[in-house]
């Protein structure tokens, strides 16, 4: 499984992207990687990371060059330009991506370095201060969530919690969810049918929204909840035949028949939750705690707001997984690693780190700086008391190594639009899915080796 440790991961490795050309296009990107050798001019340190450019604002770039001294250079986060530069062996020294989706995959390639001996002799980042989250960035060669850490998140949410719009409810007559006993997926859907208000045949408000961070994930959240899991045990398939994973799609077909919000068959103009969420045309959305950054900063709304738990099938276990857990990962090639973890000190745990948990867009990944989380408000304070409560039901939802979300996301995109109209049985749709997602996982497998 792993490649020599002097030579870059074979191209073949990284054959199977989901952006389909990735492979190709990495081979014509070989000549524009970038150097990211370590000393900048002037003598103080540099680093080069790929970063979405609203993760390390140039605000950040040049605090950082003033409280550590490091001088970083930021690169538009890109798939295709990243398997580039790490199959040439010159990457960048710190990358963004997802624990609950790109840990695995990247960890198991053998590119990514095992940061455990870099927290071992941390002060700022240690381990027994990490939130059970950063299990997200652990990867022990089969299952997510154990063995050694390739990276941690920056903040993260519980992504099957909801947030709801109490004016909304009362207009329709609907009690209020619990503050801590889940409601099932049932009654949810039932209330969004109650919710939702339509006007000549257009929908002018939403009963509510749970699309996830993308459907692989959101399925993988689902089955689990029902009881199940959709991978199999060596991670090497999908099994969306199996009755929990049927439970799953099932409910979510039904959710998008119903038209009771955003979904392929009935896409939001907005794009995402948030914009309509804020604009009181959405009752529910199906976001984490991280929406509050949003909801705080318009205070009508944030005043009818509440946070609820992630709902729970009947007869199934309560979990509350996350689905992102953004954060960063150093690949095992980096040239100039101590620079780098410097950054990711600075980033993960001092001033950045505490800005960010005072804005409410997430919950810290240091046990000790979730004290910073708003509460001045009474609405923001009922909030964090459902949050607190429901740390204590999270847990790792294992995703597979052997292919990116894009890849699943994208065949399950073009497949399941078809149930939603009516015109493809669950049955059917499950199969279909199976055939499509395990060709693609078994030539991700061939990879790793």
């Amino acid at each position: 499984m792993h490649a020599h440790p002097g030579a870059p991961p074979s191209r073949r490795r990284f054959l199977a992207l989901a952006a389909g050309g990735a492979a190709a296009g990495a081979a014509a990107l070989s000549g524009c990687a970038l150097s990211t050798a370590g000393a900048a001019p002037g003598g103080s340190e540099s680093v080069t990371m790929m970063v979405n450019l609203d993760d390390v604002s140039p605000e950040l770039v040049k605090q950082a060059q003033k409280e550590i001294g490091v001088k970083i250079t930021i690169v538009a986060y890109d798939i295709t330009r990243l398997i580039a530069m790490l199959t040439n062996g010159n990457p960048p020294d710190l990358v963004r991506g997802l624990g609950a989706l790109d840990a695995p995959y990247f960890a198991a390639r053998d590119v990514a370095e095992n940061l455990d001996p870099y927290f071992a002799k941390s002060t700022v980042l240690k381990v027994d201060d990490l939130d059970p989250a950063n299990d997200l960035w652990r990867f022990d060669g089969t299952t997510q969530g154990k063995g050694p850490r390739y990276g941690m998140a920056k903040d993260f949410s519980q992504d099957a919690m909801f947030w709801y719009n109490t004016a909304h409810f009362d207009k329709a007559g609907v009690d209020y969810p619990s503050d801590t006993d889940p409601i099932t997926y049932e009654e949810w859907l039932d209330n969004a049918k109650r919710l939702v208000q339509r006007k000549n045949g257009q929908t002018t408000v939403y009963g509510g929204s749970y699309n996830g961070l993308g459907l692989g994930i959101l399925f993988t959240n689902l089955t689990a909840a029902a009881g199940g899991s959709l991978f199999s045990d060596d991670f090497s398939r999908v099994d969306f035949t199996s009755p929990e994973a049927r439970r799953a799609l099932t409910w979510y077909v039904d959710y998008a028949k119903t038209r009771v919000g955003p979904s392929l068959i009935q896409p939001n103009p907005d794009a995402w939750d948030g914009p309509t969420y804020v604009a009181s045309r959405m009752a529910m959305s199906g976001s984490g705690y991280w929406l509050g950054g949003m909801i705080n900063a318009e205070a009508k709304v944030a005043e009818v707001s509440r946070l609820a738990p992630a709902p729970v099938f009947e007869g199934g276990p309560r979990i509350s997984a996350c689905q992102g857990g953004t954060g960063m990962w150093m690949p095992k090639k980096a040239r100039n690693k101590d620079a780098a973890w410097r950054v990711f000190e600075w980033f993960f745990g001092e001033a950045p780190a505490k800005a960010r948990a005072e804005g409410g867009w997430g919950i810290p990944t240091l046990k000790s700086l979730q004290s910073l989380m708003p509460d001045k408000e009474d609405y923001q304070k009922r909030v964090l008391e459902v949050q607190r409560a429901e740390l204590k039901h999270f847990s790792v939802t294992p995703f597979t190594p052997y292919i990116k979300t894009e890849a699943i996301d994208a065949i399950i995109n073009q497949i399941i639009p078809a149930a939603m109209n009516g015109q493809l049985s669950v049955d059917t749709l499950a199969g279909r899915l199976n055939s499509s997602v395990n060709e693609q996982m078994k030539r991700g497998k061939e990879q790793v080796g």
